[in-house]
């Protein structure tokens, strides 16, 4: 009977999640733009856009985290049939997003000057200034992008903010050739080019995602009358807070492990950067699933349906694990052959491939972890996946990747070994919070109050 049911919401799921995993995907496309694109100018580039990725990656994924709580507070009151409750969630979120894209790029400015201190290659930071403001400035369009685009994800229209997602990489995309390079007028600005055009594509993708909402008929529903209360918009935040401490702790994690390569040399570090550029792009799979399976927990959690919610997540599970562990047997087998679509630099192809083969499965683990995560995010349970996500990354994973990395001389690949086990662990905690908390009468319904 549970089978049956798990099975049955596979296409549900796979309905929702696919434009999720798109979304996340052409999000994840402009830095893969800028590492393909900057690859044919060396080594010295591609290490500095693994540096600024590494660093705003935290960043970005403490405010996807904190604004996430969006979808649940949405969802759960679509579930409910509450539609009009939905145009005030949308308003105060997009004064929540503006307040914490600020936030995030006067954070990331103010980690500029540290970075000498963290032994990072002279010649890589002598080059990426001007990109790393680009990137920062980029956090204010990209939050307030993403509450349009949880709440459109949440009304079950979830094309819509893939559309604009697709957009922002359809600019980017000649708009960095041009002035990566040198078009017509247009002067060669390298790596400074790749990080203008960055910021212009996600900036026009925002204006046209305003001036959608704003005039289509479609979204006449979400454009209401609603006011700006102060503590509707507290109220997300602290419901948001500990999911982007935990993805704080997760890309904070990753950050560290990236800056530890940095001391093997920046060839080390352009050859992290070819493979997490991939592996990146590949987890927005899992990643996606986990939003799928929020907001689908949380829809049925605001119907008062608790007999579906196991099924949900063990649908998400089931399809975040064959999707990544499918990627880690081909990315074993043929990482070089995959970094080298990237760069034709023997040694960066050399240490990709290495790093492939440990960071694939790495990434598994990643996926049972975040799957569960989703689900307890949709029971608006997200205090303690933060805690689990901090003992893992930080307590386990970290310094067992160094002893791996140094004393046992795995090398670059050795700091990404360490997070298999950790992430094992931390992926099985969550599974018995999960049934815990679905539990006979532990499930209520919540239509968008503080948990």
């Amino acid at each position: 009977m549970l089978l049956q049911k798990t099975l049955a919401e596979v296409r549900g799921l796979l309905r929702l999640a696919v434009p999720i995993v798109a979304g996340l995907g052409a999000s994840t496309l402009l830095g893969v733009t800028d590492s393909v694109m900057l690859a044919p100018l060396g080594p010295l580039p591609l290490a500095a856009v693994g540096i600024t990725n590494a660093v705003a990656v935290i960043l970005f994924a403490a405010i996807y985290g904190l604004l996430s709580a969006m979808s649940v507070r949405v969802g759960a009151a679509h579930g409910a049939g509450q539609g009009r409750r939905i145009p005030g969630l949308l308003r105060n979120g997009l004064v929540l997003g503006a307040i914490v894209g600020s936030g995030g790029a006067a954070a990331m400015l103010a980690v500029w000057p540290l970075l000498p201190l963290l032994g990072q290659p002279v010649e890589v930071l002598a080059i990426m200034f001007p990109y790393w403001v680009a990137i920062s400035l980029l956090m204010l369009p990209f939050s307030v992008l993403t509450v349009f685009k949880a709440t459109f994800e949440a009304v079950d229209r979830p094309w819509v903010g893939t559309g604009f997602a697709f957009l922002a990489v359809g600019i980017n995309v000649p708009l960095n050739y041009a002035l990566i390079w040198g078009i017509g007028p247009l002067p060669m600005l390298g790596l400074t080019g790749a990080g203008i055009a960055s910021l212009a594509a996600e900036s026009l993708a925002l204006l046209a995602a305003w001036g959608f909402w704003a005039r289509a008929r479609s979204m006449r529903r979400l454009r209401l009358r609603a006011g700006i209360s102060g503590a509707e918009i507290a109220s997300v935040a602290r419901e948001g807070a500990p999911l982007g401490l935990m993805y704080v702790a997760e890309t904070g994690a990753m950050a560290v492990a990236t800056l530890m390569i940095g001391t093997f040399g920046a060839v080390a570090l352009a050859g992290n950067q070819v493979a997490m550029s991939v592996g990146g792009l590949l987890y927005m799979v899992p990643l996606g699933v986990a939003g799928a399976v929020a907001i689908r927990v949380a829809q049925e959690r605001g119907a008062d349906n608790t007999g579906a919610l196991r099924p949900i997540t063990w649908a998400a599970l089931g399809l975040a694990t064959v999707w990544l562990a499918t990627a880690a047997v081909l990315l074993g087998l043929y990482g070089g052959t995959v970094a080298g679509w990237i760069t034709d630099e023997a040694e960066v192809i050399t240490i990709a491939a290495a790093i492939f083969f440990v960071f694939a499965f790495a990434q598994v683990m990643d996926g049972v972890q975040s799957t569960m995560t989703g689900a307890l995010r949709g029971l608006s349970d997200t205090g303690f996946p933060a805690l689990v996500s901090l003992g893992a990354y930080w307590v386990l994973g970290l310094p067992l990747g160094w002893v791996l990395a140094h004393p046992v001389g795995m090398g670059p690949s050795g700091i990404w070994a360490g997070f298999v086990i950790a992430l094992g662990l931390a992926g099985l905690i969550l599974v018995w919070r999960f049934l815990r908390q679905t539990g006979a009468a532990r499930v209520t319904p919540n239509l968008g109050g503080t948990p």
